[in-house]
């Protein structure tokens, strides 16, 4: 995978909608709905889209530790 693909990956996580459990969601919504309207299924929501930032954070992360090694 290149790395703006991984950019854009992590990129269309924050801004557009992501797939959980055969639905579609955007974070900016769910967080709301959990923050502002109090909805605890949408906090579930929330965690799961962070735990989608996570891994491709960490990937990430470590393609640059291996790339930073190569220089």
């Amino acid at each position: 995978m290149d790395y703006m693909d991984k950019y854009d990956e992590l990129r269309k996580i924050i801004t557009e909608e992501v797939e959980i459990d055969g639905k579609k969601y955007k974070l900016e919504e769910e967080f709301e709905r959990f923050f502002v309207k109090g909805n605890r299924t949408a906090g579930t929501r929330v965690r799961k889209i962070m735990q989608m930032l996570r891994r491709t954070s960490e990937s990430i992360r470590n393609d640059v530790q291996s790339y930073k090694q190569t220089l």
